[in-house]
């Protein structure tokens, strides 16, 4: 498997994927699609350059076969700017193809992510999950993650999709 840095020339492809996995629907949805409670776009291609813009120190990392392969999933990590002193990361939009979520890439990739963390400073790795979904918090909490307690808004207005009834965040929270 080949991590990398995504490029600009990427980014399309990047908005595609995400949009795929969070927002897919029928037979094109994976088991992680939020379209049962949330309609839109998850991000849009000027709204990712924005939050790379913004966030300097972030990084989102691709997940590829092979150098020159397609894309297969990516994730987003950044030194986590809500929590006091510097040790935390946030890690973010972890996507994987859908049609190839049942190869474990998803868990590879959440690996490579937290070691690239740790590597950058991290002692903890922080996430939020919208609440309703015991599926992927169970499958972070088989992953070492433990929910915080800790609870967030779902933003409100269409940045980040519309959603269908009231959403909040939970937040995870595993030790490196």
């Amino acid at each position: 498997m080949i991590f990398a840095p995504a490029t600009e020339p990427e980014f399309p492809a990047i908005v595609a994927l995400v949009n795929s996995a969070y927002r897919g629907q029928g037979a094109q949805a994976g088991w992680t699609t939020e379209a049962g409670y949330i309609d839109g776009q998850r991000i849009d291609l000027e709204s990712l350059k924005q939050d790379l813009a913004a966030a300097p120190s972030a990084v989102l990392l691709t997940l590829r076969d092979v150098a020159d392969g397609p894309l297969l999933g990516c994730v987003w990590l950044e030194p986590d700017a809500d929590t006091p002193g510097d040790d935390a990361w946030y890690l973010g939009m972890l996507t994987i193809r859908p049609d190839l979520q049942d190869r474990k890439l998803g868990a590879a990739l959440l690996a490579h992510g937290e070691a690239y963390a740790q590597g950058h400073g991290a002692r903890r790795v922080r996430m939020t999950v919208v609440h309703l979904r015991d599926t992927l918090i169970a499958w972070y909490q088989r992953r070492g993650y433990a929910l915080t307690g800790e609870t967030k808004p779902f933003p409100v207005g269409e940045r980040f999709g519309k959603p269908q009834q009231a959403l909040s965040f939970v937040v995870l929270e595993k030790g490196l």
